[in-house]
């Protein structure tokens, strides 16, 4: 009897003691409701494991726990308890709803959408399982249009799809590292890195995440510190495909840009030239680092001579990196070398208003007294004489020219011809009347207005200035006309007056002037 009342008291005991931890268990749950309609995620949380622990096979506690978790972005901690839910409970409808709702988030909704179907399963009406059935087909679609943008390089369209599937998705880390992928492909490398550093933040392994990060630190030509990031994503998965071709790029890259940049500090410009041609060809989506090279070659160009060739690198750089101003700097003394002003001047004011410093200042005012100089006639030109011209040289090119145009050597030739040389020995006299003058000459090489200076070529005479230069008999003037035979001056027996009255002597002195026989 005394073992049959300690069996029938154990049995008692036994029999109680789950109803007490009902109750306990139930207490817990209660207070975690209390605290999850407060907001309080945190405490709710805490008081719903308290009742697992209490109670492990009620499916409730987990369902609730794992509401608690989404509240909290903890949806893959969330997942794992509705799906204990429905273990426990496969009738349990919110505890499918909320299973699914953790797959989307997550990014999978292929599963999300066979969660909410066996929700309807449960209940056909559930408005709830049907609208979460429309986001899951949404973000599927979305998926499907990004995959085939991305081949197509369209990565703004892949952006956009990413952007929609994350309102519905907020916790995929895949999504948001297509995102960033395509951001930094775009050349937004500050938005890229902040989604790679977020994800980062919460899993430090991951390999894809490091990889973006590289990508943006080899984008932005930070070389050696994006292989460092490409290396750890290696490590952390030996097969990232992109991981590898990244890395395999940036050592390459880093290799030619460096032995090109060694050849032209050597001199040796044809090398330099072949191997920023072949770092060039690399990685067309490396874009600064690509303007960089461009830049190098146009620099190369330049000393080469090849200047045309080096305005068309320096252009390649800015369209690349429009911010670039050492490619503007170097394209504007090119302009400047094939006095190209007017290109030259709006390259200088690009760069003098992103940096507004003395030495820009001077490089644009520099430009703008070439441009008014070029917009004048060019003395030099007209007398075929460099800008360093010396003293005799002016005097002999301008013998030259002089006695070449002179209208009286033309004055068998047309109407057309008589004018178009009357004009050529008036400039050449002008020019001459300028260079031959240390001052007037200052003054024009200065870009000065001559003009303004009170110098009104329109009056002067340039057969006075011949005149003075070849040191004619007084009196002599050049404003009648000659009458000539068809013979021309060549010939001895021509029979040269003067209209209104010409002398001997002067006609002699003309006739030796002009290499004619007397």
């Amino acid at each position: 009897m005394l073992w049959r009342v300690d069996k029938r008291c154990l049995s008692l005991a036994t029999a109680v003691k789950p109803r007490e931890h009902d109750a306990e268990a139930e207490s817990f749950k209660e207070q975690g409701n209390a605290y999850y309609a407060k907001k309080d995620y945190n405490e709710a949380y805490n008081y719903y494991t308290k009742a697992i622990d209490t109670c492990p096979n009620n499916a409730s506690y987990y369902g609730n726990r794992a509401a608690t978790l989404m509240m909290l972005g903890r949806f893959r901690e969330a997942l794992g308890d509705a799906q204990q839910s429905v273990r426990l409970d496969d009738s349990f409808v919110r505890g499918h709803l909320r299973e699914g709702k953790c797959h989307l988030s997550l990014g999978n909704a292929m599963a999300a959408s066979r969660c909410f179907q066996r929700v309807l399963e449960l209940d056909h009406k559930n408005t709830q399982a049907q609208q979460e059935l429309k986001n899951a087909s949404t973000v599927l679609e979305y998926e499907k249009i990004a995959e085939v943008d991305f081949e197509k390089r369209d990565f703004r369209k892949v952006v956009f799809c990413m952007d929609r599937a994350l309102e519905f998705a907020p916790a995929c880390h895949r999504f948001k590292i297509l995102k960033a992928e395509c951001l930094a492909l775009l050349g937004r490398y500050p938005e890229a890195q902040s989604v790679a550093s977020d994800i980062l933040r919460m899993d430090s392994t991951n390999a894809d995440a490091l990889y973006v990060r590289g990508l943006c630190l080899y984008y932005e030509d930070c070389i050696e510190k994006a292989v460092q990031f490409f290396v750890q994503a290696l490590r952390m998965a030996p097969d990232h495909e992109k991981a590898c071709l990244a890395c395999r790029n940036a050592k390459a890259l880093k290799a030619k840009k460096e032995d090109g940049n060694k050849a032209f500090k050597e001199g040796n410009y044809k090398l330099a030239y072949e191997l920023y041609t072949e770092a060039l060809g690399i990685d067309p989506n490396n874009i600064k680092t690509n303007a960089k090279l461009y830049c190098n070659r146009g620099t190369v160009n330049s000393k080469l001579r090849k200047l045309e060739e080096a305005i068309d690198d320096c252009t390649n750089a800015v369209k690349l990196d429009d911010t670039y101003i050492k490619a503007y700097l170097r394209r504007a003394q090119c302009y400047m070398d094939t006095e190209q002003y007017e290109d030259a001047v709006r390259d200088y004011e690009k760069v003098y208003q992103t940096e507004k410093t003395k030495e820009h200042k001077q490089l644009l005012k520099n430009a703008q007294v070439e441009l008014k100089k070029s917009k004048r006639k060019d003395y030099y030109k007209i007398l075929g004489v460099d800008k360093n011209a010396s003293e005799d040289e002016i005097k002999k090119a301008y013998r030259k020219r002089a006695l070449m145009h002179h209208p009286d050597r033309h004055s068998g030739a047309s109407a057309e011809v008589q004018k178009e040389e009357e004009k050529k020995f008036k400039e050449v006299g002008e020019a001459f009347t300028i260079l031959s003058d240390p001052k007037k000459k200052a003054r024009y090489d200065s870009g000065q207005d001559l003009e303004e200076d009170g110098l009104n070529m329109g009056d002067f005479d340039a057969n006075n200035i011949f005149k003075a230069f070849f040191g004619g008999p007084g009196g002599f003037s050049f404003e009648g006309r000659w009458k000539c035979s068809p013979a021309g001056f060549g010939n001895v027996s021509t029979q040269i007056a003067w209209e209104a009255g010409g002398v001997c002597q002067g006609m002699c002195w003309w006739r030796r002037v002009l290499g004619f026989a007397t």
